[in-house]
């Protein structure tokens, strides 16, 4: 792997959504995390969940011009990624290791066959929240959609920062439980098709 030097020019394109800059960065930082969770041993799920998980929030992070030292994106991506692992564990997701011996699955997916998932995914994003309660709803979109600030969710929502926190977590929970049980069928789907 061969390292790269990051600059403000680079978050720039990076905060304001330049295809070519995110596909990099995604695909620079993918092997480091994957790389860091295969070491512990994770299962191949709950590693793409982690990566997923840790690339919205330093994205958000970005767009926030919350990173002042773009020389440092390594280090904030991993400590960001440390969080997650351990938002994970403390959430009760399974956190499922591989037998050492393994053979790893081979990723052999076409582009076309990506954007066509990722498309399906989207759908299927709109769908479980559209079948969520009002609320959970709204305050998911808030923050994940719109990105907004946690204090002009607060304002909406006539709760303090530490309620949000809860609030948050009982959304995504709700959305994650949905989100499982359509698992199954997506892949029935794509075997009969």
């Amino acid at each position: 792997m061969e390292f790269f030097s990051f600059d403000a020019e680079y978050l720039e394109r990076l905060a304001s959504g330049d295809p070519e800059t995110e596909r990099h960065f995604t695909e620079y930082f993918s092997e480091l995390i994957l790389i860091k969770l295969r070491a512990r041993q994770y299962a191949r799920n709950l590693i793409d969940d982690i990566r997923q998980e840790t690339f919205l929030r330093v994205i958000q992070a970005i767009r926030k011009n919350a990173i002042r030292e773009p020389q440092r994106i390594g280090a904030y991506v991993n400590s960001v990624c440390n969080n997650v692992v351990l938002e994970f564990g403390r959430s009760g997701a399974r956190l499922t290791f591989t037998d050492e011996n393994a053979p790893e699955a081979a990723d052999d997916s076409a582009d076309s066959e990506q954007r066509l998932v990722t498309r399906e995914e989207s759908a299927q994003v709109r769908s479980v929240l559209a079948e969520m309660s009002p609320k959970n709803r709204q305050l998911l979109s808030a923050v994940f959609l719109d990105e907004r600030s946690s204090e002009e969710v607060c304002r909406e929502f006539h709760v303090d920062q530490n309620y949000l926190r809860v609030l948050l977590f009982r959304a995504r929970a709700q959305f994650r439980q949905a989100m499982e049980k359509r698992k199954p069928v997506v892949i029935q789907k794509a075997r009969s098709g």
